[in-house]
């Protein structure tokens, strides 16, 4: 049986793995449109965001889109559109997020 300790460990080590999937300069900035919304093109993310990097940007979509929370869509047209919109996992920050600005007010 696990001890309080144990849990507590565990917790954390949850927390912290949690909260590395969203560390990124651009992560909040990129997830807070999409949850506004909906679905957003990368040049419409580019303009919306433009202290960011194409460089930068492309790379915390991937990695948002590697963990779960932003899935993408490329339509197959010229030139060729691609759109961001967040998974069932990733709107379910939203709440998680509502309540953290609500904690920090």
């Amino acid at each position: 049986m696990p001890s309080d300790a144990d849990e507590r460990d565990l917790c954390a080590e949850r927390l912290r793995e949690a909260l590395s999937r969203i560390d990124g300069r651009w992560k909040l900035a990129i997830l807070a449109h999409l949850f506004e919304s909906g679905s957003q093109r990368f040049s419409k993310l580019e303009r919306a965001i433009p202290q960011a990097s194409q460089k930068m940007l492309t790379q915390h979509l991937r990695e948002l889109e590697r963990d779960g929370l932003v899935s993408r869509t490329v339509y197959p047209q010229v030139p060729p559109r691609v759109e961001y919109r967040l998974t069932e996992r990733g709107n379910a920050l939203k709440s998680v997020f509502a309540a953290l600005d609500q904690w920090n007010a």
